[in-house]
C-alpha cells in the first residue's frame, strides 16, 4: 500500500514534464534526453523504483519545508521589522528537536534501504547459474547447466553506418546473452584483466567484475524482450565498445536455442568446458 502511495504522488510530480516531453516516456531501452529509469523488468529493479520514490517524496517535503522556513525568517526577522533583534543563543527544544527529526528521517530510509540491499544481494532459490567474465573489450558468458557453453560477445555497431537493422550503435552485440523468463538466475562475475562493470538498468544489476575474486547477484526477467546495459567502470581506451545485450525469450525458445548452440559447439548431453568459437578474434590487452 505505501509503495502504491508513493508511486501515486511520483507520478503526479513528473506527469507536467511527461506531458510537456512525450518522447521521454519509459522504455526497456534508452532513449535520447532519456530523464527518468527505465522500465523495470525484474523484481529487485521495481525494489529499487519504489525506493528511489520513496526518496524523492522525502527530499521534497524537506527541501519545501527549509526554503520555507528560510523565507519565513528572512521575512520576518528582516532589519525594518526587527531593528532590536533577540539575542538568545541556546533553546533546548529546538536543539532537541533538530537532532532527533533527522535522526528519525535517516531511520525510516535505512531500514527499506538495508532491506533492498539484502534483497538483491544473493539469489534464493536460484533455477540456473550463469558466468560473466570481462575482458578488454567484450564479455564471455559461460552456462554451466549447459557444459560449460561459452559465448563471447561483442560489440555489433560502433558507428552509425554499422548500426544496420535491429542493430543498435554502442548497445547492439554480435552474441547476445540469452535467458528464459520467469526464471531466477544466479550471476557469478570475475574479470580477467582489470576491472569492469557488468550493469543493466531494466534489471536493476551493476556489478564489479574483478580479477581473482568472484561477485555474485542475481536477476529474474518477468516479461521476454531485448534489454541492454554497458560496462560503466573506465576499463581502458575502448570502455566505451563494451555493451551488454540481453535477449530474454520464453523456455520453449531457450531450450530450442541451447540445444542449437550445443550441436553447434559439438558439446554431449554430458560433455562440459567447451567454448562456442566467436565470429571475431580476441581482442588484445592495451599495454
Amino acid at each position: 500500500m505505501g509503495q502504491q502511495i508513493n508511486r501515486a504522488i511520483f507520478g503526479l510530480l513528473t506527469s507536467g514534464t511527461a506531458l510537456a516531453l512525450p518522447g521521454l516516456a519509459m522504455a526497456d531501452q534508452p532513449q535520447e534526453w532519456q530523464l527518468n529509469f527505465q522500465d523495470a523488468a525484474t523484481p529487485v529493479a521495481e525494489s529499487m523504483h519504489s525506493f528511489h520514490d520513496m526518496l524523492l517524496v522525502i527530499i521534497i517535503a524537506i527541501s519545501v519545508f527549509v526554503a520555507g522556513l528560510l523565507g519565513y525568517v528572512m521575512f520576518r526577522y528582516r532589519a525594518g521589522a526587527n531593528p532590536n533583534p533577540s539575542r538568545t543563543a541556546h533553546n533546548t527544544l529546538i536543539e532537541v528537536l533538530w537532532t532527533v527529526l533527522p535522526i528519525m528521517i535517516l531511520v525510516v530510509i535505512a531500514i527499506p534501504s538495508f532491506r533492498l540491499l539484502y534483497f538483491g544481494d544473493k539469489a534464493v532459490d536460484a533455477q540456473m547459474t550463469i558466468k560473466v567474465q570481462g575482458y578488454q573489450w567484450y564479455w564471455a558468458y559461460t552456462y554451466p547447466d549447459a557444459g560449460d557453453l561459452t559465448i563471447e560477445s561483442r560489440i555489433a555497431a560502433r558507428t552509425e553506418a554499422e548500426a544496420t537493422e535491429g542493430k543498435i550503435r554502442l548497445l547492439s552485440t554480435d552474441n547476445p546473452l540469452v535467458i528464459p523468463v520467469d526464471t531466477t538466475v544466479r550471476v557469478l562475475l570475475t574479470s580477467d584483466n582489470v576491472i569492469h562493470s557488468w550493469m543493466v538498468p531494466s534489471f536493476g544489476v551493476q556489478k564489479y567484475t574483478t580479477p581473482g575474486h568472484t561477485n555474485e547477484t542475481w536477476f529474474k526477467v518477468e516479461k521476454t524482450g531485448t534489454y541492454y546495459g554497458q560496462c560503466n567502470q573506465i576499463c581502458g581506451s575502448d570502455h566505451a565498445f563494451m555493451p551488454v545485450e540481453i535477449k530474454v525469450v520464453t523456455k520453449e525458445e531457450y531450450a530450442a536455442w541451447i540445444a542449437q548452440q550445443k550441436a553447434q559447439a559439438g558439446i554431449p548431453a554430458d560433455t562440459a568446458a567447451t567454448t562456442v568459437a566467436s565470429a571475431h578474434p580476441a581482442v588484445a590487452p592495451a599495454n
